[in-house]
């Protein structure tokens, strides 16, 4: 993280090292406590900077760790309106402003900063979007392989299997195109350890469909599968990227005549959703999808309310 940064700040300096060091340690500290993906520590770092921006305008020299024992909510506020000039969402200002937060924290514990200039201002609100599952038809559709575009025998395989590791164990696409041969539950085993966001393990069950699936499309690879290599091959033998599998989601809809909803992300929320319409419980939903929070897994809950209560009014005779 810290090479990208140097480059960047060669042209505009807008924190002193010893500000930096600070930010390098709370880095870490979250990359070891809370085991925070790559991808959120580098949002969190871009957060800070941007806060690092705005303090060097704002302040008049060089951001500073003695710019922090003097803030007061007037800053922190000139700092939200400076953000919504560059037309910055809610969502995306509320997560800013909580990385920003978490570090004001850290220098609190060593006596270098105070959070009560932030905990005076309110956290920006937004409506929380939620899931878009498909039906239970929709979804069947969309995994099985006699709806390939393909004509390639092994890709069709290939689709279908990672289709249905989306649908029936509830992957993500990253986690399914991390399987190797090694790691994949092939025919007779009903279980896999998946090690998902913040590097932390799940231990899903896997049905016997699924298991064939997977096992079909081996027997059809035409590539050599080393067994710590990547499971999912794309047409030159390189492992498959994200986009491809989004690509074919999207000409299969059009085929099928789905709506823009449908993509590989939406088999994971109708996995999700269809087990709590079938009796599910939240906590087990929330093991399987390796949710940190239930809270994020409550979200499906509201989908389940919002279908019911379109049924009961289309279906009732005083609606």
């Amino acid at each position: 993280m810290a090479k990208n940064r140097d480059n960047k700040d060669a042209a505009l300096i807008i924190a002193t090292p010893a500000l930096r060091d600070m930010q390098e340690r709370w880095l870490k500290s979250l990359e070891a406590e809370r085991r925070l993906s790559d991808a959120t520590l580098e949002a969190y770092e871009r957060d800070l900077d941007q806060f690092f921006t705005f303090l060097t305008g704002h302040m008049g020299t060089v951001s500073d760790l003695g710019h922090f024992p003097d803030l007061r909510p007037a800053d922190i506020r000139a700092f939200m309106a400076d953000r919504r000039r560059h037309d910055i969402s809610s969502r995306s200002l509320a997560r800013s402003m909580a990385g920003i937060r978490s570090f004001v924290h850290f220098l609190e514990e060593r006596g270098l900063a105070s959070s009560a200039p932030f905990n005076a201002i309110q956290t920006p609100k937004y409506s929380r979007s939620l899931p878009k599952p498909l039906s239970e038809e929709k979804a069947k559709e969309l995994v099985d392989p006699s709806h390939s575009l393909s004509d390639e025998p092994w890709v069709t395989a290939r689709d279908s299997a990672i289709l249905l590791l989306l649908y029936a164990v509830g992957l993500r696409i990253s986690e399914a195109l991390s399987l190797t041969p090694k790691t994949a539950p092939l025919a007779g085993q009903d279980a896999i350890t998946i090690t998902g966001k913040g590097g932390k393990q799940r231990r899903l069950p896997v049905l016997p469909v699924v298991q064939s699936a997977l096992q079909h499309y081996l027997s059809l690879c035409p590539f050599e599968l080393e067994m710590d290599a990547p499971l999912f091959r794309g047409v030159r033998g390189g492992p498959l990227n994200p986009r491809m599998v989004q690509k074919t989601v999207a000409a299969m809809r059009g085929a099928l005549g789905l709506p823009d909803s449908a993509t590989p992300h939406a088999l994971r929320h109708s996995f999700a959703t269809h087990l709590l319409a079938n009796g599910g419980d939240l906590r087990t939903i929330q093991e399987l999808l390796g949710h940190a929070s239930l809270s994020t897994t409550q979200a499906y809950t509201e989908v389940e309310m919002s279908e019911l209560m379109d049924i009961y009014q289309k279906a009732h005779p005083r609606s």
